[in-house]
């Protein structure tokens, strides 16, 4: 039985498993002075097709953490959505790499951060007594699942150059954004004014492994040694890379992305035949929020389904690269007798 719990959930996609095997053959020098690695990190040049530094950790709160680390000393602040993943989700590492720097809390609905929440919080206050913003730090796609469109981005970038402020994308799932979006990766960067956005590859089918990609080249100076210090330099990191070029070379990365979008899709077709049932958030990329009894979703349970209930009470269903129409169709038949069983009798 498949989960929508997370996308996390899923296996190791063919194409990874294919990389991994081929770099399994022989030897090769460690720590990333590798041929899988150059090619891993010509393979994120060429997705965007921008010039940028590129290196790889292990995973996400890693990947946020650390690239926020470099965008900050510790009297700083990050403007971050309330709901953001470097708030709710990462265990104060983000201010534990950063030596303290603190997050301030920017509100918006679906996730997003307007920018005039970006421009009221950074000039907020400007005295010595208060941590210096220094950072916006958003998410594509939200942790609701919207994405920001061009002119938000853009609107956004302003707004944050205006203040005096670096851009941190969290990317966690920037490839399923990409793919729904219609727009190539380099533009949604450009007009974002990133100046590192840490591309997340385990969610769309690695074993494990994030990219940190600077697009501000000058702002990654000595980050490998910021990596090496938080135990994210892998030995054999051949691993890591070479997933990638499995992902990106042949383009397996957008047919994997486009699918888990389609089968959110589906899956809230499905559901929105269904009485009692409401959808708080748009379905834009691989996720699906529902709004249903506590009733309704404790049958759901029973029947052995899991899924997260956060951000608003309302139950997340992610979608993820190897997801069937089988797969949704039978979480919707059961969702349907799910909320049936919790009828009045």
């Amino acid at each position: 039985m498949k989960q929508f719990a997370s996308d996390n959930c899923a296996g190791i996609c063919k194409e990874a498993v294919d990389a991994l095997s081929l770099a399994n053959q022989g030897h090769a020098t460690s720590y990333g002075d590798d041929e899988w690695t150059r090619r891993a990190c010509d393979a994120i040049r060429n997705f965007f097709g921008l010039p940028c530094e590129v290196f790889f950790v292990f995973n996400g709160t890693a990947a946020n953490s650390l690239a926020l680390a470099a965008l900050c000393q510790s009297y700083h602040s990050v403007i971050c959505h309330e709901s953001a993943h470097v708030e709710a989700d990462e265990c104060g590492a983000p201010e534990f790499f950063s030596n303290g720097t603190k997050l301030l809390l920017a509100g918006g609905s679906g996730g997003k951060i307007s920018p005039s929440e970006i421009v009221r919080i950074a000039r907020r206050r400007s005295d010595i007594h208060y941590p210096k913003p220094r950072v916006l730090s958003i998410t594509q796609p939200t942790e609701t699942g919207a994405l920001y469109s061009l002119a938000e981005l853009r609107a956004i970038r302003g707004a944050a150059e205006s203040c005096g402020l670096a851009i941190h994308i969290d990317g966690a799932r920037f490839f399923n954004a990409v793919a729904s979006s219609g727009c190539d990766p380099g533009t949604l960067v450009r007009e974002s004014g990133a100046d590192v956005l840490c591309l997340g590859g385990t969610k769309l089918g690695m074993s494990a492994g994030e990219a940190v990609v600077f697009f501000n080249r000058s702002a990654s100076e000595e980050f490998a040694f910021r990596c090496k210090q938080a135990g994210q330099l892998a030995s054999k990191m051949r691993f890591l890379a070479a997933q990638w070029v499995g992902l990106l070379e042949g383009g397996a990365w957008r047919t994997h992305a486009s699918h888990a979008n389609a089968m959110a899709t589906l899956l809230r077709e499905n559901l929105s035949r269904i009485e009692g049932i409401a959808f708080p958030f748009p379905t834009e990329a691989n996720s699906v929020f529902v709004q249903s009894s506590p009733e309704t979703l404790r049958h759901l349970r029973e029947r052995g389904w899991s899924f997260y209930e956060f951000i608003g009470g309302a139950a997340r269903f992610m979608c993820s690269w190897d997801t069937t129409p089988d797969d949704v169709h039978a979480l919707s038949a059961d969702f349907a007798e799910a909320v049936r069983q919790s009828l009045p009798t």
